[in-house]
């Protein structure tokens, strides 16, 4: 019984670069198979039976149900994709207004109402409020 050792420059080069070819198509079907699968899910205008439809299809018959949603349907897909992305940046956005809230110059409507508790607790008189509105205002 012969044991054969394979080395290094047992295996040429070329070879190795179909395979690196061939696994780099691989993960890329994969993304692809995983966005559109992720597109069913995320688009509004397709109703429960059309998302389970398009679904079953691409599970069922995954090259062929990729390749006719994304020629099908591809179009709308960027589109879907770069709306939850403005609604994603927009809620990021929102959360570090929030949070940094503090930082921000208060609206005069805000210093209006905080001059109004401090004139109504008697701090200071009519006059200072008076002047202080005028240059709230200004």
């Amino acid at each position: 019984m012969a044991v054969h050792t394979y080395l290094a420059y047992d295996y040429p080069l070329l070879s190795a670069f179909w395979t690196m070819l061939w696994f780099f198509v691989w993960v890329m079907w994969f993304i692809l198979l995983f966005k559109v699968i992720l597109d069913i899910f995320r688009d509004d205008s397709l109703g429960g039976w059309g998302k389970a439809g398009w679904l079953a299809f691409v599970i069922v018959l995954p090259f062929l149900g990729v390749f006719v949603y994304v020629i099908a349907r591809g179009r709308s897909m960027s589109s879907r994709e770069l709306a939850s992305a403005r609604a994603q940046k927009e809620q990021f956005d929102t959360y570090i207004r929030q949070t940094a809230g503090g930082t921000s110059e208060p609206s005069s409507v805000d210093q209006l109402a905080k001059l109004s508790e401090i004139r109504a607790r008697g701090d200071i008189t009519e006059e200072e409020f008076q002047r202080a509105k005028a240059k709230v205002l200004s």
